[in-house]
């Protein structure tokens, strides 16, 4: 059994060279920017900062590794689908994520975050269809499940529906709460085996 919070931060890297030495099985954190991501990985290490959270989209621009318990890296990636002030991070984005994802052995599978209450759009297809088609496995977690409300909450099953998604590939997660916390910790457990 995997102790989350036994977590530290290791590093930034760009490329997948940089990876820190040493590697390990992978599991990356990807999803919109104000998807959640930070909030999820400090709610599943039960530490309020050990990832930076921002009021600001797109703050993240690194890959990011954290050490969960001397047994996996869990890599969060920058948020896709945004742009500020004229620079397509979109771009820079995709750029680097194909340099991670080509051919990165460690990778054993995606966490692909959404929040429930957005409407879904074609960078979410294409993640979708990313993983598909390169045959990573992936999860999606669709975040922030305490603040939807049941038409919120069909429309999110509908496009999981029509994407194909089996009801066993996506989790409504709230950072919470710890049952809904303790099924994408048995998930990521699963995908590392």
């Amino acid at each position: 059994m995997i102790n989350f919070n036994k977590a530290s931060f290791l590093k930034s890297t760009t490329t997948l060279k940089d990876a820190p030495k040493g590697r390990k099985k992978e599991i990356l954190i990807v999803g919109r920017s104000n998807a959640g991501k930070s909030s999820l990985i400090n709610a599943l290490t039960g530490r309020k900062n050990l990832a930076y959270t921002s009021s600001k989209p797109g703050h993240t621009r690194l890959l990011n590794y954290y050490d969960i318990d001397d047994q996996f890296y869990l890599v969060d990636a920058p948020g896709y689908g945004y742009a500020k002030g004229g620079i397509d991070l979109d771009k820079l984005f995709y750029t680097m994520m194909d340099a991670y994802l080509e051919d990165n052995l460690y990778l054993k599978a995606a966490l692909l975050l959404m929040d429930g209450r957005r409407e879904f759009n074609e960078s979410d297809d294409e993640m979708i269809e990313y993983f598909s088609s390169h045959k990573i496995p992936f999860v999606i977690i669709l975040t922030k499940a305490d603040k939807l409300n049941q038409k919120e909450k069909s429309s999110a099953m509908k496009y999981m529906k029509d994407c194909e998604i089996p009801i066993e590939d996506y989790l409504f997660v709230s950072v919470n709460d710890e049952r809904l916390l303790n099924k994408v910790k048995a998930k990521i457990e699963a995908l590392l085996k």
